[in-house]
């Protein structure tokens, strides 16, 4: 399985971005998670869908603004971020989570990850 994340870039404070993440292998049953790191800080989740893209989870830092959703026919997730802040200046990870029931929050769950990509938001 390998996972292609790309769509970032620099934005003003208050605009918009679409990553894409770009599956491939034998992802249909795994869920797509969406995680970033901001410089000196901890790896967070930021959203997930699950794998028949019913089912969305977002941190309270995402919730309203970023939508995750997936087209399996195209084998791919995406998160549109709107009314973006400067604080959401991160590098984006997707990460594949097998539907074992552990939480969408918690990294360990994801077993395949791709490579960032880099969002950064001027005020």
């Amino acid at each position: 399985v390998q996972l292609q994340a790309s769509g970032g870039g620099l934005v003003q404070a208050g605009g918009s971005l679409r990553l894409s993440c770009a599956a491939s292998g034998r992802t249909f049953t795994y869920g797509l998670g969406w995680f970033r790191q901001a410089p000196g800080k901890e790896r967070e989740f930021v959203a997930g869908v699950s794998w028949d893209g019913g089912r969305t989870y977002y941190a309270d830092s995402a919730k309203g603004r970023f939508t995750c959703s997936r087209d399996n026919a195209k084998d791919t997730a995406y998160l549109q971020m709107n009314n973006l802040k400067p604080e959401d200046t991160s590098v984006y990870y997707c990460a594949a989570k097998p539907p074992d029931g552990r939480s969408w929050y918690d990294e360990i769950a994801y077993d395949y990850w791709g490579q960032g990509t880099l969002v950064t938001v001027s005020s």
